[in-house]
């Protein structure tokens, strides 16, 4: 299980103290890139999904070509939803990639599978280790080992239209969910195919669902035990899914929308807030300008549903392990870090680049330093991604489109879980 607590701003950037200030930060920033010999052939599985993060994967990919001008490394993009399949199917017919990503949710069962290489003493060895936060480590550590190196942090964070909200006579975001409710019943006007909110019924919003059942007080998973409090898991679920079935105030297409459906219908001014992480802040600012601004998320009865977590890089096959481990420690210096900043928005993982004047410079990361004060990390365990995504998501969507009560999901979730540990 991973540490539940919050990271301030003061502890997230006071790794650039340890480097010496600001002198050091200039020197880390240099854009000077020493070729090295290491050499031979590589391959990367990935998850990218946006336009903007394939800008950024391959302006990290130029950059690692010229300080690395013997490695081809090729990229392989899987599918999200596809991922732990094609991921779990290599393991077995022995094919897996040189390296991969690693999401902070999949480490268990990826790890559990025993196909990571132990990166710890090459980790322990890294001068650009103590640029990252120490709990930082902790998503992509088992049995005391590293497994893999921070490319980025995700910081769940709140979009909302300002035109929207001043149109309502709304003075300021949401802080609790009452509020939050009450502003997307404002915000909604079917008439003008206009809604409050883009909820993320489809693939991928099993993370928000279980958000939901802690932020109503319910555990999930305690010493190793299916822990779901069930009457207030039904609160959760209820609230949840009445912002479809009651209040009307999410898009009719939202239990079948994914992350592509919530983006563009925010983008094009269907819905007025949305919830998603740092990694869209590019996207929606470009094409939004002004209009578009980012706020803490709503607070839940009994806890935050902001969570920090980071998304990994590791080495899956150690017969070219050097070439590997130049690929995935490279996501971690300064040059491809603001490469990929800048195409993306992702907040940086380093602390250095967290102080770059790029990033705290940007009104709109206030938000995001403000999260980090208040964040979790998402608590994790062996059989997660396979409950959330083939229990959790589909025991909700059969609310939302009528095929089963708030109480009989939550049964269902809770018997998933069961089998699941």
């Amino acid at each position: 299980m991973q540490s539940q607590k919050g990271l301030s701003r003061r502890d997230f950037l006071k790794a650039v103290a340890a480097a010496g200030g600001t002198l050091a930060l200039a020197n880390i920033l240099m854009p000077v890139f020493a070729q090295s010999d290491a050499a031979g052939d590589i391959n990367y599985w990935h998850h990218f999904t946006s336009d903007q993060e394939f800008q950024g994967l391959e302006a990290v990919m130029e950059l690692f070509a010229k300080k690395y001008p013997n490695i081809k490394l090729t990229q392989e993009n899987i599918p999200n939803a596809d991922f732990m399949a094609k991921f779990t199917a290599a393991v077995a017919a022995n094919s897996l990639p040189s390296t991969t990503m690693v999401a902070a949710e999949r480490f268990p069962d990826m790890n559990g599978m025993e196909s990571l290489v132990d990166l710890t003493d090459k980790i322990n060895n890294w001068e650009l280790k103590k640029n990252f936060p120490d709990n930082s480590w902790d998503g992509i550590t088992a049995d005391d080992k590293i497994y893999g190196v921070p490319a980025f942090s995700f910081i769940d964070w709140m979009y909302y239209r300002v035109d929207y909200f001043q149109e309502a006579g709304i003075e300021k975001p949401p802080t609790t969910f009452e509020e939050f409710q009450d502003a997307a019943i404002k915000l909604t006007d079917a008439s003008k195919n206009r809604y409050g909110f883009g909820l993320r019924g489809g693939g991928g919003g099993q993370g928000y669902v279980i958000g939901m059942l802690e932020a109503f007080g319910s555990p999930i998973v305690v010493d190793g035990k299916a822990a779901i409090d069930k009457a207030k898991a039904i609160e959760a679920i209820k609230f949840w899914s009445e912002l479809f079935t009651v209040h009307k105030v999410v898009p009719p297409s939202a239990p079948s929308d994914s992350f592509s459906g919530i983006m563009e219908a925010f983008k094009v001014g269907q819905t007025a807030m949305v919830f998603h992480h740092t990694g869209s802040l590019t996207d929606l600012s470009t094409t939004l300008g002004d209009k578009v601004m980012t706020a803490v998320l709503p607070k839940g009865p009994e806890n935050t549903i902001s969570f920090l977590s980071y998304q990994y890089n590791g080495v899956s096959k150690a017969d070219n392990l050097e070439a590997g481990w130049d690929w995935v420690s490279f996501w971690g210096e300064a040059d491809p870090g603001l490469a990929f900043l800048e195409k993306t928005g992702y907040f940086p993982a380093s602390s250095i680049l967290a102080n770059d004047s790029r990033v705290t410079g940007n009104k709109l990361y206030t938000a995001a330093f403000d999260s980090l004060k208040i964040g979790r990390v998402r608590q994790t365990f062996v059989g997660y991604s396979e409950w959330s995504t083939n229990v959790v998501l589909p025991a909700y969507q059969k609310v939302l489109v009528g095929d089963a009560t708030v109480e009989q999901a939550v049964d269902e979730m809770i018997s998933g879980l069961e089998k699941a540990l």
